[in-house]
């Protein structure tokens, strides 16, 4: 149908000069700023990191399989330090880093100790890689129903509840670490590194108290000596990495009756706080009004 001159007209009639133009009716698509995206990124790269130790592994080059967990546990320990000196925090962020450890530091390190010794064990190696892998998701899915709601006081912020994903990951890759230096033949025995698994799977479940280290601060007058203990530190990695890894490890590890009592000394401080003070035997306490009190 064909339609009328006057409609083509003023359909196809230029604007005046000096017109506005009409105002869009949808809103246009915004980028994400870049303090969002780099956190991201670096939990993607972590990703990463943790898959290409899984490929080590199937290759049987398990140095670098293991320095890639390590970098992976480098990076996981940058992106949220980051997005809280970015104000880049969100809800996406905090998933893709928990989907990120379950893999980087729940199956890959799983995957390593199965293809290193656990395969020797048959279905008790298979079973410790599986517990290791559940206890890790379990861990992080129990971290993200508690989004927005801390699953401890606020008096118990330096604590953790349980050994975190990355330090689990360290832990039970210790044997394989110990084995670089000191030979596989005992330290990868699957009767060795099956239990050690399902130790590792279990505190990482816990509900045990273990030091963050987020919020520590070092008194002035320790600034100096902790600096030189970091020079050290640093040494010790280059020169020895693998005794030196092995080394804190069995450090941490000594640390947790320290953070138990520590976090039993300060609940029942603030058990004591919170608690009333409690009336002297004998004493009675008057609940009269003020004015029977005075004709009393």
């Amino acid at each position: 149908m064909k339609r009328p001159k006057v409609f083509r007209e003023r359909m196809f009639r230029a604007r005046p000069p000096g017109a506005r133009r009409p105002r869009r009716t949808h809103p246009r698509l915004k980028g994400l700023p870049f303090n969002t995206i780099l956190p991201n990124a670096i939990t993607v790269l972590a990703l990463c990191a943790g898959l290409t130790g899984i490929r080590f592994a199937m290759a049987d080059r398990w140095q670098p399989a293991v320095l890639a967990i390590v970098i992976a546990a480098v990076l996981d320990a940058m992106d949220g330090r980051i997005a809280r000196m970015l104000n880049g925090q969100s809800k996406f962020g905090a998933e893709l880093d928990s989907l990120s450890d379950v893999i980087s530091f729940g199956v890959a390190p799983a995957m390593l100790l199965y293809l290193w010794t656990l395969n020797g064990a048959g279905t008790f190696g298979w079973v410790a890689a599986l517990a290791f892998a559940v206890c890790c998701a379990l861990r992080l899915a129990r971290f993200n129903s508690r989004l927005g709601a801390p699953d401890l006081p606020p008096w118990a912020f330096n604590y953790f509840t349980g050994v975190p994903a990355p330090a689990g990951a360290a832990l039970a890759l210790l044997p394989m670490i110990l084995g670089f230096e000191a030979g596989s033949d005992w330290a990868g025995h699957p009767l060795l590194v099956v239990p050690w698994t399902l130790l590792i799977a279990g505190l990482m479940v816990s509900t045990i108290p273990t030091f963050s280290f987020k919020s520590v601060r070092v008194p002035q007058q320790y600034v100096v000596p902790v600096l030189v203990g970091v020079g050290l530190l640093a040494a010790a990695l280059a020169s020895q990495p693998w005794w030196t890894l092995v080394a804190i490890g069995l450090a941490y590890m000594a640390s947790f009756p320290v953070s138990i009592r520590q976090f039993q000394r300060l609940q029942a401080a603030a058990a004591l706080i919170q608690t009333p003070p409690a009336e002297e035997p004998g004493e009675v306490q008057d609940v009269r009004p003020v004015e029977a009190r005075e004709d009393g």
